[in-house]
């Protein structure tokens, strides 16, 4: 593959993906989300096109135009800021009237059919990526304890049901109570209201939703999230093995090793 045209949405993860094309010689057509993708991707690519939410036709028109042989979307966009900035041009009003679920997995697969009907088959851009995705076991911090390992089990258990009705990919327990579970809030703000009424010793899953398009959105950790364990006094987050994305890996586990956050790979 030498070139890649590469659907940016937010966080560091786009920025790593063409960090990782870049070392292997891939030319990169960015296209970046107002409002969503960070500004510094532009350095990190050959050319940056700024799209809004919504501008299937432009996406693949950019696409064609500049020859990719391959496309990946990579990065989430904000479910609460949809409503300012969510601007769907009338191939993407067409495909939305198409789909009969309007989940996230629902509208990425489809924006991907789009896509591929024109020739340009979307790849799962964490195969350019070198040992990101979590492995089993322990990866920083202490030994989870007997209790901490139950907390993990209920919290993917609860995570993973709901997760087939497209709510979140996150729960929090601790001592077998179910504290949070995340929705249209977020990770962050889910953890945060899950600390407050449990206060400190949380246990956290992070886990795929049951039949999700792992091309386009993995469950993900980063620094970032150990900051905010670190900040609500949370002891263990459970990451589901050969799934999860941990972006900035050797920062994201050096960081944890010294808050003293346990990081494991669940099955």
């Amino acid at each position: 593959m030498s070139s890649l045209g590469l659907i940016a949405g937010n966080g560091v993860f786009p920025i790593e993906v063409a960090e990782a094309a870049r070392r292997r010689g891939i030319k990169l057509i960015a296209l970046a989300h107002q409002g969503e993708t960070m500004p510094e991707l532009e350095a990190a690519v050959d050319q940056l096109i700024w799209i809004k939410v919504g501008e299937l036709q432009k996406i693949i028109d950019t696409l064609k135009s500049a020859g990719v042989e391959r496309a990946a979307m990579a990065g989430g966009i904000s479910r609460l800021r949809l409503a300012d900035s969510f601007a769907p041009d009338a191939r993407a009003m067409k495909m939305l009237a198409s789909i009969t679920r309007w989940s996230d997995d629902a509208v990425l697969r489809a924006i991907a059919r789009e896509i591929e009907s024109e020739g340009i088959p979307v790849i799962d851009p964490v195969a350019l990526m070198d040992d990101s995705i979590a492995k089993h076991g322990l990866m920083a911090g202490p030994d989870p304890d007997e209790k901490q390992l139950r907390d993990l089990d209920l919290a993917f258990a609860i995570a993973r049901s709901l997760g087939a009705f497209d709510i979140g990919q996150s729960a929090a327990v601790r001592a077998g109570v179910v504290y949070a579970v995340e929705a249209a809030e977020g990770t962050d703000a889910a953890l945060r209201r899950a600390a407050a009424l449990s206060g400190k010793g949380l246990v956290v899953a992070k886990v795929a939703k049951p039949g999700q398009d792992l091309r386009f959105d993995r469950p993900a950790i980063g620094p970032a999230t150990i900051e905010l364990l670190t900040e609500i006094g949370a002891a263990t987050i459970g990451v589901e093995a050969g799934k999860c994305l941990i972006l900035e890996r050797e920062r994201t586990l050096a960081l944890a090793q010294s808050s003293n956050i346990t990081v494991y790979g669940h099955a």
